[in-house]
């Protein structure tokens, strides 16, 4: 009987060699290869400043006024009109006036012309005494010719018998570049 402590001698040892091994891990996975960290990226130039600008001066809008009938006295809307005209003339040196003087259809051709002409002059002169350079106003009379209301009725009168401010674009003080 030999063989029975034989066999109980290997027994305990596997029983002791396997109470002391762990079973493997799982096997891990294969390393991947890291793709190399990008270089860090230089910001980009910064862009030249833009020169700053001063802020553009509003548009001068046109304007009407009106007169009653057969009169080129200004009225205290017409003024009030005119004020706030060359309020925004005053803040565009570059800008020219002209004021077209207006009538109704009573009356001859040529007493309207000279009638718009008195209106077209009052506003002109008013303007200047609030002090918008004269040379920068012109003036003209179109009579009863470019009515703005078609009719024959005291509205169409009414809308009819005025001036018209219209702001030109044109170049005050330049030279010439012929």
């Amino acid at each position: 009987m030999r063989s029975f402590p034989s066999i109980l001698a290997l027994t305990a040892a596997a029983a002791i060699a396997c109470a002391h091994s762990q079973p493997e891990p799982p096997a891990a996975p294969a390393p991947q290869p890291q793709a190399a960290a990008p270089a860090p990226v230089a910001p980009p130039p910064a862009a030249a400043p833009e020169p700053q600008r001063p802020p553009k001066a509003p548009d001068v809008l046109p304007v009407s006024i009106y007169f009653e009938f057969d009169s080129a006295v200004l009225s205290p809307d017409a003024r009030s009109a005119l004020q706030s005209f060359f309020d925004s003339a005053q803040k565009r040196p570059d800008t020219r006036v002209r004021v077209e003087g207006n009538c109704d259809e009573r009356g001859t051709r040529e007493y309207n012309l000279a009638l718009g002409q008195r209106r077209a002059d009052a506003a002109r002169i008013y303007l200047v005494q609030l002090g918008l350079d004269a040379s920068r106003i012109s003036t003209v009379s179109y009579g009863k010719e470019r009515p703005r209301a078609m009719g024959n009725d005291p509205e169409s009168w009414r809308e009819n018998r005025r001036d018209d401010l219209v702001p030109t674009a044109e170049a005050i003080g330049r030279a010439d570049s012929r």
